[in-house]
């Protein structure tokens, strides 16, 4: 027997993956790949455990449904109730590819208010194409019993009735369980985190569907906005100097401080010309050039090289561009 563990590598799911190993049945852990979340993790935590991982890329369907959820977004720009339905679908399609039988999830009833309560799992599970084969062993006993617990091939009383929010015995489980190396709860999907969530919703506002190298842009430097379908980004140390540098390909503009310290920002796709001397002014005010001077900064783009000369103006002039 064996079943398909959708696994985010947190310490719910490796709990759920190693409750159903020890009845036996062989487990094949997914991690659904997109810009928003990424396999490192995954990786380090499912070996930790000797448990095999594929890592599976979802990022054009998954970026179609952030666009436009059905079941609407989280706190932020999570789109949770959709973003399972499509693991859990995507798992599905790849059971009798991997000779397996059902599906198991780390989720527990009650965790998060908005995509797991018994309404949401329901749906999930309904929507996903795949009901009475998704196993959640930690909240089983408090769920209806699926059709791997029907066939017997899992016992359900070895299984978990856990619920709310608390992670006490998650943990308790992981000590007697001997699991001592698990990453603690925060910061999985960057589609939680509000500064992420509002450069996200930036993005899509500008009418135009986004890129993978847009979306990791979005990660990097401090994000202005200079026109209806323009922005600046602009880097705030040597790394991110270095990651905008690699981010930008032909169509964008880069600009930098000619003869002082100070970032490389972004142009993605370029600009219009009052919209690029923005910019510039925005690079010009992040470098050490004094207020009162003037300073030349170099332009990189689809038209080659030129160099403009601004007078800089104190940051806060920008503030209301930052998104």
């Amino acid at each position: 027997m064996k079943a398909l563990a959708v696994f985010s590598g947190g310490l719910d799911s490796l709990l759920a993956a190693h409750l159903i190993r020890a009845q036996g049945v062989d487990v094949l852990a997914v991690f659904f790949e997109t810009p928003f979340f990424r396999s490192q993790k995954a990786r380090q935590y499912a070996s930790g455990i000797d448990l095999p991982l594929r890592v599976v890329d979802i990022t054009e369907p998954h970026l179609t449904m952030v666009m436009r959820p059905k079941h609407g977004y989280g706190e932020n720009m999570n789109p949770c109730i959709d973003c399972h339905a499509l693991m859990i679908r995507t798992a599905g399609g790849l059971l009798e590819r991997e000779g397996a039988r059902f599906i198991v999830t780390g989720e527990v009833l009650g965790q998060r208010p908005m995509s797991q309560n018994r309404k949401a799992l329901g749906v999930v599970e309904t929507e996903s194409g795949y009901p009475g084969q998704v196993l959640r062993p930690l909240s089983a006993k408090r769920l209806p019993p699926t059709v791997p617990e029907k066939e017997g091939w899992v016992d359900r009383e070895a299984l978990k009735g856990f619920s709310g929010r608390s992670r006490k015995p998650q943990m308790a489980l992981a000590r007697e369980l001997g699991i001592r190396d698990y990453p603690s709860p925060a910061g999985g999907c960057l589609l939680t985190d509000q500064t992420f969530s509002t450069r996200l919703r930036d993005l899509l506002g500008a009418g135009l569907r986004p890129r993978v190298r847009d979306i990791e842009a979005l990660k990097v430097g401090r994000h202005f906005r200079i026109g209806p379908s323009s922005k600046v980004i602009v880097g705030r140390n040597k790394r991110e100097n270095q990651d905008l540098q690699a981010l930008a390909d032909g169509g964008d503009t880069l600009i930098r401080p000619v003869g002082v310290p100070g970032p490389t920002a972004l142009v993605p796709g370029g600009a219009k010309r009052p919209e690029v001397e923005t910019a510039a002014a925005i690079t010009a005010a992040y470098s050490d050039v004094k207020e009162a001077g003037r300073t030349e900064l170099r332009l990189e783009g689809a038209d080659g090289e030129v160099t403009l000369t601004v007078t800089p103006r104190p940051k806060e002039a920008f503030r209301d561009r930052m998104i």
